[in-house]
């Protein structure tokens, strides 16, 4: 089992160096076989390592595969760890990854730089797998910094378009910020356990957990503090509030990308540090809280702007934000394994939405706005019926007396519960629970929007080809002339060609059908493990949750209303947007002209970037002027090489007046000389 594990981590990594550093030499085809080759092979052990700790009985283990950083009493090992944690990361990351890297067989066929973006998937697939396998906080930062790269590199893949590049450096730069709270968190670690490796933490938590220091009038709880610095660092890969703005923007990727890292892998990064640092954050209430807080404010705060956007990634990309904060909020009131139930569901539907929408695009000819889309549902009947199944999905429906629905329906509803139940002792908990419910019917609408405005109504795609470039998106919106109701309507490309909608290739369709199972099936085949009665026989210690804590018990006894409120909200929120995009199309785009208040904070994000812009950049650009302009130009350089130089050449150049070559003006500054120097002796003899 070892040498398998050892295998399962190490094969993308060794994929990807072939890939990028022999592409050109092998060739685009050998290059794509190589990573996706490793890539299920990858998969197929981690399925196998998952089903052996289900239903074999394994039991948790850690490899060392070689020493890393020894300084003193700092002691890294390159570790790989594998318990019930692990191996559903591990199942997560190498099957979305696996499927992505076939799906890009299609989806990237037209560009030139295939090796290179197959060998990026592959070394962003091994800092994951390093990531989520680790057995100590440096390996664990290793891999944190190493999927930060590989997302950095593939947001910026298409390197021409500026607002690529743009994109890239601001994912880059953003989570810096949280990545400098994550490394003060580990210091404070070390500091106080004189270790970085989990084992040796864990024990000593229970035994450590009052201390305190006094710091600037305050008492500061150990746990409390050291678990909040390293939420912080949660906070930017997993793209919370206040530190979300890159994710949007990150959508500038290709499709395949956004799947892969910032739908269901990078991102639930800082989901998967909270559950695994459960032994912590139990000794540590008031970071829960803030885990809580920040978790159902970011559900709600990416719900509201998601009911606006109209570039298809973009909603989904605020989807993802909103349902990371489902999962935090879901830790945040100690319900970790209700946390990982909807980390691990989320990953298919999420997927599944994502490569969707990368089949849409394909589809309709790299166009994203979905004002520009409509009626092509018959044109693409398979991928409107997989991203029918993600989106029933992601809305939760089901039947809650009969437990029957698809995979979020089982995962969102508990965590609503647990929420609520946890609302008994703590204020936190039932404000988690509100902003659950209202999320839930927030989430509904916009992405039955989505499944509507794409694939139902008139095509309006004709309109988008043909019509005024100055046009206001409303007027694109509410074209509604019936172009796309005969098989004979075209869209057309930038070149003036006409062209249908067409549906993908099968290399592309496959992964969608697989990543559909799992949105259906996942929920109901994994509740029980996850979240039922035999959770504590599956999890086995990898979660710890304090003898007091006893919400995901409460979360089923939980009373039937309860239960029926999601779905009573789901369906509100699916006849909204079929009353205002398919009956009464054109509605949503009047609204929108009208650019009310909400309409415009929502519609602009809630002028986060604006306040950003106007608060940290100009601060940050009027620091960087006075440290460049004044400080360095004016002081260092003006009183240091340019005012040295300046003098130099000042004396140099009244030194050069003196030489005149005249013979004459020599002899004279000769006598001026001998008559200095007389006058010096006779001064000297006379004292």
């Amino acid at each position: 089992m070892e040498s398998l594990v050892t295998l399962l981590v190490f094969a993308p990594f060794i994929a990807s160096l072939v890939a990028g550093l022999f592409g050109r030499r092998i060739g685009n085809v050998a290059s794509q076989s190589v990573t996706t080759g490793a890539l299920f092979l990858s998969c197929a052990l981690a399925w196998y390592v998952f089903s052996k700790w289900t239903w074999g009985g394994l039991e948790p283990f850690t490899v060392t595969v070689a020493p890393f950083i020894h300084v003193g009493q700092f002691i890294s090992n390159w570790s790989i760890r594998i318990d019930a944690l692990s191996a559903v990361m591990l199942i997560v990351v190498t099957t979305v990854s696996a499927l992505v890297h076939l799906y890009s067989w299609g989806y990237m066929a037209e560009d030139d730089s295939k090796p290179r973006f197959f060998a990026y998937l592959s070394f962003f697939t091994f800092a994951m797998l390093a990531l989520v396998t680790s057995a100590d906080f440096m390996q664990l930062f290793f891999g944190w910094e190493g999927v930060g790269v590989a997302s950095y590199l593939l947001i910026g893949f298409w390197f021409k378009k500026p607002t690529a590049n743009a994109a890239a450096i601001k994912a880059f730069v953003v989570n810096r910020v949280g990545d400098f709270g994550f490394a003060l968190g580990i210091m404070t670690i070390f500091w106080a356990f004189g270790s970085i490796q989990f084992a040796e933490i864990f024990p000593q938590v229970a035994h450590l957990a009052g201390k305190a220091w006094w710091f600037a009038g305050h008492n500061w709880r150990l746990m409390d503090l050291a678990c909040v610095l390293l939420f912080i660092g949660a906070m930017g890969k997993s793209a919370q509030f206040f530190l979300h703005t890159w994710l949007p923007d990150a959508m500038e990727g290709p499709t395949p990308v956004s799947a892969l890292i910032h739908a269901a892998t990078m991102v639930t990064a800082g989901v998967y540090m909270v559950c695994l640092l459960s032994p912590m954050f139990e000794y540590a209430p008031d970071a829960k809280n803030v885990v809580a807080v920040i978790g159902a404010v970011t559900a709600l705060f990416a719900a509201t702007v998601g009911l606006t956007q109209n570039d298809i990634k973009r909603v989904i990309a605020y989807s993802t934000c909103s349902q990371l904060g489902y999962m935090f909020f879901a830790a945040g009131v100690g319900a970790y394994q209700a946390a990982m139930f909807h980390l691990f569901t989320h990953a298919f539907f999420k997927a599944l939405l994502f490569l969707g929408a990368g089949s849409v695009i394909h589809g309709m000819h790299h166009e994203q706005d979905m004002r520009k889309y409509g009626a092509i549902a018959k044109f693409m009947p398979i991928t409107y019926a997989v991203m029918t199944i993600g989106t029933i999905a992601i809305t939760g429906l089901g039947i809650p007396g009969l437990d029957l629905g698809f995979a979020g329906f089982y995962s969102k509803d508990t965590i609503i519960e647990a929420a609520f139940a946890a609302g008994g002792n703590n204020p936190v908990g039932l404000f988690a629970s509100i902003v659950g419910v209202v999320v839930a019917g927030l989430t509904a609408f916009y992405s039955w929007r989505v499944a509507f405005f794409t694939f139902n109504g008139h095509a309006r795609w004709g309109a988008a080809s043909h019509g005024d470039d100055h046009a206001s998106h409303a007027q694109i919106e509410t074209h509604t002339e019936p172009t796309g109701h005969d098989d004979h309507a075209h869209v057309h490309d930038d070149h003036g060609h006409d062209h249908k909608p067409h549906e993908s290739p099968l290399v592309m369709l496959i992964p969608l059908i697989v990543l559909a199972v799992g949105a259906i099936a996942s929920g109901f085949v994994f509740f029980e493990h996850f979240v039922g009665e035999g959770q504590a026989e599956f999890w086995r210690g990898a979660i710890f949750t304090a003898p007091t804590n006893h919400v995901l018990h409460e979360a089923h006894q939980t009373p039937l209303w309860l239960k029926t409120v999601p779905l009573v909200v789901s369906v509100l929120g699916l006849l909204v947007a079929a009353y205002m995009y398919l009956l009464k199309e054109g509605l949503g785009a009047r609204l929108a002209a009208q650019k009310g208040m909400l309409y415009l904070f929502s519609y602009n994000k809630w002028y986060f970037d604006e306040l950003y812009e106007a608060t940290f950049l100009r601060a940050a650009r009027w620091l960087g002027d006075l440290f460049w302009k004044v400080g360095d130009k004016k002081i260092i350089d003006g009183l240091g090489p340019d005012g040295v130089a300046a003098t130099s050449a000042a004396v140099g150049k009244f030194a050069g007046r003196l030489q005149t070559g005249f013979v004459y003006h020599y002899a004279f500054v000769m006598l001026l000389g001998v008559l200095g120097l007389l006058s010096f002796a006779f001064w000297a003899w006379g004292s």
